[in-house]
């Protein structure tokens, strides 16, 4: 499966943990998913980053479900669970940001005749994905929007994740997990979840990133009226874009991309001798795609390629949310036709191979990408004899 290297997919479970991240994109678009779930995809500010969002509720089982959902349709290049957490390490603030190096399921065990003996499961974050998470922690630019003095530290470390609400500091539950998973630094309830689906689709990177909102300690109600859930949910969605953001800029593509648009001018001396009838025609240092010399080529355009090269961007488009569902499936029909006309090769087909290509531009016309490429096409048709 190709990854989609502009998206990333940011799941929330709560509303406001939805909302905290919702705030931070641009020209938002609904996409509904055939089994009923809507994500929305928007665009970080004026960024080539585009992310789809998804609400999945609480726990791990919802949270596997929908991350699974959300890989298969939008093929993204990272997926991040971004919310609130409890704290575990008094170190650890209310607000700061917890980014997990490991996700333990730690309700995994066997029951004997002597206890409850642990079977840990954990997955780690993949290491470019940490090395990127720690470069978007040491920068300054993601807490820029906070007031001074109020900016949350980012901690790295384990992240518990389990089917109940922890909310004690002396509870059996509390002490199995000081016993068996001592290093964890939060608690939650759907990141085993997500961090299973992303390793069941190819090892895909997924990212949790939690704001501590309470301290698992039986003060959560407190905490909870001091406004610490929309708080924490503003402080991760903050980290969570500025890390998709640079997920996005690290892929391979962009990476080759910056790499064409910041290389140095290469320094060479180029001495060329012509004697006699020798004269120097075209001498250059670096050439980057298609060189023509002298007077251009007319090269005829392949109108089945091209209409197939189409298709692909329009597939896109709808991936991206720029053509809703219904709109998608009536282009693919009159795409299908024009094909049809293109492949029968007969000079009476013309007529109907424009007019599915006229209805076609109607359902994209508001594309402006698609709008081009298909104008290219229907001046191709009308010149055909």
């Amino acid at each position: 499966m190709s990854t989609n290297s502009g998206l990333v997919v940011i799941l929330t479970a709560l509303n406001l943990e939805y909302a905290a991240v919702r705030d931070q994109l641009t020209d938002l678009r609904v996409r509904r998913h055939p089994a009923g779930t809507r994500f929305e995809v928007g665009r970080i500010g004026q960024s080539d980053c585009r992310i789809a969002m998804g609400l999945v509720g609480k726990g791990n089982h919802p949270a596997a479900v929908l991350a699974e959902r959300a890989m298969a349709e939008f093929s993204p290049t990272a997926v991040l669970f971004v919310g609130v957490a409890g704290g575990l390490w008094p170190n650890i603030r209310l607000g700061d940001v917890v980014v997990a190096s490991k996700i333990y399921a730690y309700h995994g065990g066997t029951s004997e005749d002597d206890g409850l003996k642990a079977r840990p499961k954990a997955w780690e974050i993949p290491h470019e994905a940490d090395q990127i998470a720690q470069h978007v922690a040491r920068s300054t630019a993601w807490r820029r929007g906070f007031p001074a003095g109020t900016a949350p530290n980012v901690h790295f470390g384990p992240i518990a994740a389990g089917e109940v609400v922890q909310d004690s500091g002396i509870s059996e539950q509390a002490s199995w997990i000081r016993q068996h998973y001592n290093d964890a630094v939060a608690i939650e309830m759907e990141a085993a979840g997500v961090a299973q689906a992303g390793h069941l689709n190819r090892a895909l990177p997924v990212v949790v990133v939690r704001g501590i909102s309470d301290h698992a300690d039986g003060s959560k109600a407190a905490t909870d009226g001091q406004n610490w859930q929309p708080k924490a949910a503003r402080h991760a969605a903050a980290f969570a874009t500025a890390l998709a953001q640079e997920l996005i800029s690290d892929t391979p593509t962009s990476r080759a991309a910056a790499d064409r648009d910041g290389s140095p001018t290469m320094r060479m001396s180029n001495r060329n001798i012509a004697t006699g009838n020798a004269h120097v025609g075209v001498q250059a240092g670096q050439i980057y795609g298609n060189v023509a010399v002298g007077a251009e080529a007319v090269r005829p355009i392949d109108l089945a390629a091209s209409i197939e090269d189409f298709r692909t961007h329009l597939k896109q488009a709808h991936l991206d949310g720029q053509l809703d569902e219904e709109t998608y499936t009536a282009a693919e029909s009159e795409l299908a036709a024009a094909t049809e006309y293109v492949s029968a090769g007969a000079t009476e087909k013309k007529s109907a191979l424009m007019v599915a290509l006229k209805r076609l531009s109607g359902l994209v016309a508001d594309v402006a990408e698609l709008a081009a490429r298909l104008a290219v096409i229907l001046a191709v048709v009308r010149g055909m004899s």
